[in-house]
């Protein structure tokens, strides 16, 4: 039998996938539901993206309703088959998915191999790192914007691979976390705004704005509210800021999150990024009282924890005052 949305059994299910996430992280020999998801993704974008505007945008809309929808419908099916079989095999199984759901163990990860050789002031090796998880040009990025692709990075990802898992997960389980991911996948391979995407890739898109607006938002609050108990935060005026700075950013998500961490840090995020080459502004956010440096990695990344934890409890209140008063 599922787990009753905002349950105790499922928050704490939850967060037993966390604290398996925090030890192990994604061990490449294991299957990942993404990669799968990926697999799907590429296949049907060949087949469908192509023909008039109208017809690659309808595809599109099928496509997310295909990879999103079909994500949540085989992850219940096979659930419901197993609490047939036993109860606790599923229960078990559905654990093992929500782990990979999450990304905490990952993304502090891909933050600490930019940053460990940046604090050796061994560029080639940090550049290279930062080129796997950023779509900029790393090849000339000097310390401060090696730092800031990785600040940037760890802010914006605490939402998508930490946050609004945990989020869609309290509302749905499993089944919901794996539909969100899906929404992800389908957003950072197919929406984008090139000639080849552009129409077929819109849903995709648009489906990963709607999913990440309120965790994003939330997220940027729990990072503040984290922020008090980590000395040397600059927490005055950060709500404020972020609510300011934050639609500049050219994702409605995205720029929450980094307002906040910058805001927090006394950092300036946003700027000038080159892609293949090309030159592209990105509106700056925070003010910079500081220069950016590696010592800003570690600190991204101790904010991130914290929000993440602070997001949990925030998700866990209502839970418990209903445990509480019934």
């Amino acid at each position: 039998m599922a787990l009753a949305p905002l349950s105790l059994e499922l928050l704490a299910l939850i967060s037993a996938a966390l604290a398996i996430d925090l030890m192990l992280g994604d061990p490449p020999w294991l299957p990942h539901p993404v990669v799968g998801m990926g697999r799907v993704i590429a296949r049907l974008e060949r087949s469908w993206n192509h023909g008039p505007a109208a017809a690659r945008r309808r595809r599109g809309r099928w496509l997310v309703l295909v990879v999103a929808g079909g994500s949540w419908a085989l992850a219940w099916g096979v659930l419901a088959a197993l609490a047939w079989i036993s109860p606790w095999l599923a229960l078990a199984v559905e654990l093992g998915l929500l782990v990979t759901a999450l990304a905490a163990r990952g993304l502090a990860e891909a933050g600490r191999a930019v940053a460990v050789p940046l604090a050796r002031g061994e560029l080639a090796p940090a550049r290279q790192a930062l080129s796997r998880i950023v779509g900029r040009d790393t090849g000339e990025l000097d310390e401060a914007e090696l730092a800031r692709g990785a600040v940037e990075t760890v802010a914006e990802n605490t939402v998508d691979g930490i946050t609004a898992p945990l989020f869609w997960a309290l509302l749905g389980g499993a089944p919901l976390a794996l539909a969100y991911k899906a929404a992800n996948t389908l957003d950072s391979m197919v929406g984008y705004r090139s000639p080849r995407y552009l129409d077929f890739g819109r849903a995709a898109a648009r489906f990963d704005d709607a999913v990440n607006w309120l965790p994003a938002r939330l997220t940027a609050l729990a990072l503040w509210l984290a922020a008090w108990a980590m000395p040397g935060s600059r927490r005055a005026g950060a709500l404020a800021a972020t609510r300011r700075e934050a639609p500049r950013h050219p994702s409605p998500n995205a720029g929450w999150p980094e307002a906040m961490v910058a805001n927090l840090l006394g950092v300036r995020l946003g700027g000038l990024n080159h892609y293949a080459g090309r030159s592209s502004h990105r509106a700056t956010l925070g003010t910079a009282l500081e220069p950016l440096t590696v010592a800003h990695i570690g600190r991204a990344i101790r904010h991130m924890h914290g929000g993440w934890l602070a997001f949990l409890l925030l998700m866990s209140l209502p839970i418990l005052a209903r445990e509480l008063l019934s």
